[in-house]
């Protein structure tokens, strides 16, 4: 299921030296938060052999100085030193605490070794930053919680970000999304080792579904760092969010910044860590989604309030990004809706209605998703995967 399959799969990687698979070592931080730090050392450091669940070995390290302090005030004390990682298969990065700011050294020198050496190298929400900055995730997918996937594809250009995934399995180098999502592939790792009853066993456990379908797009804010909404560019984007309704191309966007599409192009994606193309599509998706929820517009009438070309290509951006289409969207949507509610029509009808100029660029510039073209052609290249699962919600290398 993974879209690069030339990579060597993880089982034709062998461990070296006194490593062993059934050995975990988990890398804490001060700093970093306790219920992400937490979910490795439960799903690996309990021992539920009683529940048909293999016993993994956990070391919990400390990846600098101690004691470590993470949220609420609490100080650990981990049992052992970055020397202990030299004996796991598997090594977890929960969390990194800041992602402006860059891990220790003697850290990243240690995860790089253990990946030479075959170990697995898993990387937790804001871990994938600790993994970029080891460099384990050069030319790689990966994913990390959809609010920082701007922030790593800016910070690590190599990185092939996918904010829509909660997890991605590269093989050797493995990262999820946001607190959950880590669940999600410590599951996904117990499951490639021991299969399915094993994992099926943990999750009931753990009160948790084995295997949970969609990704991260329903969570997506639109909000950014204030200092983005306040660049010149975001008047362009203010005037795109307000014609969304229109036909335009990303060609009219460069023309009205008064740049070439090359130079708006390399700006835009300074600020935001993703093409313009992506981030126009993104907007007619998210668009067709409110109107979806909030009208009575038939599919057609949608694709066109929202700037698409024709209902074709409405349909297959939808399915890219949402993972169903516009009619399975909205039924499930009204399923779910109290009796009783009624659509308000009056409220869309018309363009997407402008709050301040640059409030409004700034809250849309934040929204990321699938880059292919308007007119339904193939996907453009970006800093984010462009490839999607067979399975909602994970990406997966094939073994063998």
């Amino acid at each position: 299921m993974s879209h690069d399959s030339t990579a060597a799969p993880e089982e034709a990687r062998k461990l070296t030296g006194r490593r062993r698979r059934e050995i975990v070592a988990v890398l804490l931080f001060s700093g970093g938060p306790i219920f992400e730090s937490s979910i490795p050392l439960s799903v690996f450091g309990i021992d539920r052999q009683d529940a048909g669940v293999p016993r993994y070995r956990l070391m919990v390290c400390s990846g600098e100085e101690g004691p470590l302090r993470t949220t609420g005030g609490l100080e650990l004390t981990a049992p052992h030193g970055l020397e202990a990682i030299a004996k796991a298969g598997t090594v977890v990065v929960p969390a990194w605490r800041s992602i402006t700011s860059p891990p220790p050294a003697e850290s990243l020198e240690a995860l790089r070794r253990a990946h030479e050496e075959g170990a697995r190298i898993v990387g937790l929400c804001t871990g994938a930053f600790v993994l970029a900055a080891a460099g384990l995730l050069d030319g790689r997918p990966a994913t990390t919680h959809w609010m920082y996937a701007p922030t790593l594809a800016k910070r690590y250009p190599s990185v092939h970000v996918d904010p829509r995934e909660l997890f991605v399995d590269d093989g050797d180098v493995l990262t999820s999304a946001g607190t959950a999502a880590g669940i999600d592939l410590c599951l996904h790792i117990v499951r490639s080792d021991h299969g399915s009853e094993a994992a099926g066993a943990l999750a009931r456990r753990l009160v948790v579904p084995p295997r949970r379908s969609g990704g991260q797009e329903r969570y997506l804010d639109r909000s950014l760092p204030e200092e983005i909404g306040a660049d010149p560019l975001a008047e362009v984007v203010a005037w795109a969010l307000e014609h969304l309704h229109e036909q335009f191309d990303v060609e009219t966007l460069a023309a009205r910044a008064y740049m070439s599409r090359r130079t708006f192009d390399r700006r835009f994606r300074s600020l935001t860590g993703s093409a313009p193309l992506q981030w126009l599509i993104t907007q007619r998706v998210l668009q067709a989604q409110r109107l979806l929820e909030t009208s009575d517009y038939s599919v057609d009438e949608v694709a066109g309030r929202c700037g698409f070309r024709s209902p074709v290509a409405l349909r297959g951006h939808f399915r890219r990004q949402l993972g169903s289409s516009p009619a399975a969207y909205r039924a499930a949507y009204r399923a779910r809706r109290p009796q009783g509610e009624r659509p308000v029509e009056a409220e869309l009808a018309g363009p997407v209605p402008a709050q301040t100029r640059r409030t409004a660029a700034a809250v849309a510039l934040g929204a990321t998703g699938t880059p292919v073209a308007s007119d339904g052609g193939k996907p453009t290249s970006d800093a984010y995967a462009p490839a999607r699962p067979t399975l909602p919600g994970q990406r997966e290398r094939p073994v063998g």
